[in-house]
């Protein structure tokens, strides 16, 4: 009872939620935030809780906070009073995982952020073990094990993408550097509604987009990146993206009727999306090939994007999404990685060593508010924005900090 009671409490009192990878609309922009009229020198902690291995975020519903990790063999799911971070269910299963003898350093997932939808929760593990549980007592829904399609021997490093629900269904892209399945299922019941059989699944996680009236999943996949129609699961569109070591990582970003990719070794290209005579073209509109992005995904923000580039050990930049010209980057050492939300007028960037940047999104010129730092160990998950609270995963725990 007194669950049931603290859920129906939160759903009145906790307006913001952050229910899938890079929050509301897979963009990284946190609705409604009002940044305060001061920072603090520090950040006020609320609670802090250990979460287990692995660099899924965290996400949030109405009265708890989910944490996807490791615990030794098995791969774990908690549920955490989102007002205390105390425990309130925890459940987890044996996970068998070869990892790659190239990634000794990239740990042993999970990687994929779960996905909060109308009660039920999603996970998608580094075996590409897919699990549907109740989100209110951890009991398992249903569970489908794709982990035959996954083979590390070669490049491949595990299962990253995060899964999606779009037009009544739930998409994951399963498979390796080989050969892999775009999967689309019955949220409610696991059964298969169509599968694309195609690329192997890269480390980018989907978006979402429509256009002439027909939903696409847009993604990189291992080679390409691909625009698939959500409701019959057929290849509408691609452009060759094949980067040398298998390291597709950045969700692709759309302006318009225009996607924005980028990759580590294949530089930044932006495509255009039409349709003529029924026919689905992408036709490249600017290509930038020095400007590099590895593992950090790029805010759009008014023609503007807003990224980070692994060059000169990372550099924050500013380019027009219309032309490609860059307006501005920063003097570079920002980290080997960077995570990014918009919130506001700013931007709240995360590197891997826990120091947390407050900066103001502007086309002029980097503009940073405040720095903090918010963890004494990694910190390769994105940063999740609730209202005023702000909840931060390192390598061992999961922390909320009250913004002021």
């Amino acid at each position: 009872m007194r669950l049931v009671g603290l859920w129906m409490l939160a759903a009145v009192c906790l307006a913001q939620d952050w229910a899938q990878w890079r929050g509301p609309s897979r963009t990284g922009v946190a609705a409604g935030f009002k940044a305060p009229a001061v920072w603090p020198k520090q950040l006020t902690k609320v609670w802090s809780s250990p979460s287990g291995g692995g660099f899924s975020t965290p996400i949030a519903g109405p009265g708890a906070v989910y944490v996807f990790g490791r615990d030794g063999s098995r791969e774990t799911v908690q549920a955490l009073e989102r007002a205390s971070g105390k425990t309130l269910w925890r459940t987890g299963y044996d996970v068998p995982f070869e990892q790659n003898q190239y990634a000794s350093q990239m740990g042993r997932g999970p990687n994929s952020t779960p996905l909060l939808h109308e009660g039920r929760l999603y996970t998608l593990g580094i075996t590409a073990v897919l699990s549907c549980l109740d989100a209110r007592t951890g009991a398992v829904v249903w569970r489908k094990d794709y982990s035959a399609r996954v083979n590390t021997k070669n490049l491949f490093t595990g299962t990253a993408m995060s899964p999606v629900i779009d037009s009544g269904l739930l998409i994951v892209h399963v498979g390796d550097d080989r050969k892999g399945s775009l999967v689309a299922l019955d949220p409610a019941t696991g059964a298969q509604k169509w599968i694309w059989e195609g690329d192997g699944a890269g480390y980018a996680s989907p978006v979402i987009a429509e256009w002439n009236g027909v939903r696409q999943l847009i993604t990189l996949s291992d080679r390409r990146g691909i625009g698939v129609s959500v409701r019959e699961g057929k290849l509408l569109w691609s452009i060759g993206f094949k980067d040398q070591w298998i390291e597709n990582i950045v969700s692709p970003v759309v302006d318009g009727r225009r996607v924005i990719f980028s990759g580590v070794r294949r530089g930044t290209v932006c495509v255009e999306i039409a349709q003529k005579d029924g026919q689905w073209t992408a036709r490249t509109v600017w290509e930038n090939p020095e400007l590099t992005m590895y593992m950090s995904s790029p805010l759009l923000d008014g023609g503007r994007l807003y990224g980070m580039t692994n060059k000169k050990k990372g550099q924050i930049f500013c380019l027009d999404s219309a032309t490609g010209k860059l307006l501005w980057t920063t003097t570079g050492r920002e980290g080997a990685n960077v995570s990014m939300v918009s919130a506001g007028d700013l931007m709240l960037l995360l590197n891997e060593t826990g120091d947390l940047k407050i900066a103001r999104r502007n086309p002029g010129r980097f503009e940073p508010v405040a720095d903090y730092k918010v963890a004494d160990q990694a910190t390769w998950a994105q940063p999740v924005v609730l209202g005023r609270n702000l909840l931060i995963r390192d390598a061992a725990s999961v922390t909320m900090y009250r913004l002021p």
